[in-house]
C-alpha cells in the first residue's frame, strides 16, 4: 500500500500524535429495547469524560460527554432517548391493558344485556392475550364500574372512565403504527355493533377512543363506516 501523501496524510499524522479519549463510567442500568438489535437487551447507562490525548497517553480534560446507553450485547451506543421506547414485553402489557381498558368503556357505553356484545368483547380482549378473560368477568367488572359512581360520572362514559382511556391509550399511541391505531380502534368498534348500531353513549365512548389514539375526526367518522361493513 502506497504511503498517504498530502493533506489528508498530515491529517493523518497528526490525529495519531493528538486526539481525544473518553472514559466511560457506568451510572445505572436496565432492560431496553435496542434498535440495533431489534429486541429486549440488557444495557448500561454511561457517563463520559473526554482528555485530550498526546501519542496516545490522556492528558488536559476536555469536558463531560454523555450520558449515553450502551448495548451489553452489540456494544453499539445510544442517545437516552432510546429508553423511551417500551421493551417488547412492556409493549404487549400495554397493548393488552389498552384492548382490555376499551371493551370495558365500550360495554360500559352499551350496557351487558347483550350476550353477543359480552362474547366479542371477551374474544376481543382475549386475542390481545388476556387469556383469562371472560363474559362473566367482563360483565361483572362492568357492573362495578356502573355502581362506583365516584369513577363514572356523567353518563356511560363519563369523565373518570375517559379518564382512564387516556392513562391506557395516551402512552401507548406513539409506539402504534397508524394501522395499529385503527386495528385497536376497529376492534372497539365492532363490540358496539355486536348488538346493533351504535347508540349515541357508544359513538361518544369511541370518540374517545380515536381521540387517545389521535385518530383525527375524519378518521374516526370513517372507521366507524367501516367496520360496519363485514370483511
Amino acid at each position: 500500500m502506497l504511503p498517504v501523501r498530502g493533506r489528508d496524510g498530515r491529517a493523518a499524522r497528526a490525529a495519531r500524535i493528538l486526539g481525544t479519549r473518553t472514559a466511560w463510567t457506568p451510572v445505572g442500568d436496565g432492560e431496553f429495547y435496542c434498535p440495533g438489535c431489534g429486541g429486549d437487551r440488557n444495557y448500561q447507562r454511561l457517563s463520559g469524560r473526554r482528555r485530550l490525548t498526546l501519542l496516545g497517553v490522556p492528558l488536559l480534560p476536555r469536558g463531560a460527554t454523555g450520558p449515553v446507553v450502551e448495548c451489553a450485547a452489540c456494544g453499539h451506543h445510544y442517545g437516552t432517548e432510546v429508553l423511551d421506547h417500551p421493551t417488547t414485553r412492556r409493549f404487549s402489557a400495554m397493548l393488552r391493558d389498552a384492548v382490555h381498558t376499551v371493551a370495558l368503556a365500550v360495554l360500559a357505553a352499551g350496557g351487558t344485556a347483550s350476550r353477543t356484545a359480552l362474547e366479542t368483547a371477551a374474544c376481543t380482549v382475549r386475542a390481545a392475550g388476556v387469556q383469562e378473560c371472560t363474559e362473566d368477568r367482563l360483565a361483572a367488572l362492568v357492573e362495578a364500574l356502573a355502581a362506583d359512581t365516584g369513577r363514572v360520572l356523567g353518563g356511560p362514559c363519563g369523565a373518570s372512565l375517559a379518564i382512564e382511556l387516556h392513562e391506557a391509550l395516551d402512552p401507548l399511541a406513539p409506539h402504534l403504527a397508524p394501522a395499529g391505531r385503527e386495528s385497536l380502534f376497529l376492534g372497539a368498534a365492532r363490540i358496539a355493533l355486536a348488538d346493533g348500531p351504535y347508540t349515541p353513549a357508544e359513538r361518544d365512548a369511541l370518540t374517545t377512543v380515536g381521540t387517545a389514539l389521535t385518530i383525527c375526526a375524519d378518521d374516526v367518522n370513517r372507521l366507524l363506516a367501516a367496520a360496519r361493513t363485514p370483511s
